[in-house]
């Protein structure tokens, strides 16, 4: 079975591009919010308004309605859906932790990867257990090497 997993970060991580790569030279099949495909760039707000960084919560509303906003949602919420786990690689924001709740939620296997020093945060507990908090990426290829389909029906790791 070839297992399918949903990368969670930030654009802004520099780490998010080596562990995509890392886990595709694993056989692994990979989602990356970055490139869902070779003819999509992922969403951006960017493609929305130039100025998005500085909406107003009334704005931002407005701006999650707009096709492009509606389109890069499904796109990723699909992958979620369809994904066996997700690796959430710090350090990200919002929108990669909501998506690693998400995935919980749906009993999903949640790995979290902190390659650098970072403050502890206890609710990672509410993601899996202790051990699914990876410190390098041959830890988390382990992790991920030892779920089998039947820890995936039970729901976790």
């Amino acid at each position: 079975m070839l297992m399918y997993i949903y990368v969670a970060s930030s654009w802004r991580n520099g780490y998010h591009e080596g562990v995509v790569q890392a886990l595709r030279d694993q056989g692994l099949s990979v989602y990356d919010f970055r490139h869902p495909d070779e003819n999509d760039p992922g969403f951006s707000w960017r493609d929305i308004a130039a100025e998005w960084k500085d909406w107003c919560p009334a704005e931002w509303r407005e701006g999650l309605k707009h096709p492009i906003a509606q389109a890069g949602f499904t796109s990723d919420k699909n992958a979620l859906d369809k994904a066996d786990c997700v690796v959430l690689v710090l350090p990200c924001g919002r929108s990669a932790h909501l998506e690693a709740g998400y995935a919980a939620g749906l009993n999903k296997p949640v790995f979290t990867l902190a390659l650098d020093q970072c403050e502890p945060e206890l609710m990672v507990l509410l993601l899996g257990p202790a051990d699914n908090l990876c410190t390098s990426l041959d830890e988390l290829i382990a992790r991920l090497r030892s779920i089998t389909p039947a820890t995936l029906a039970q729901g976790g790791s």
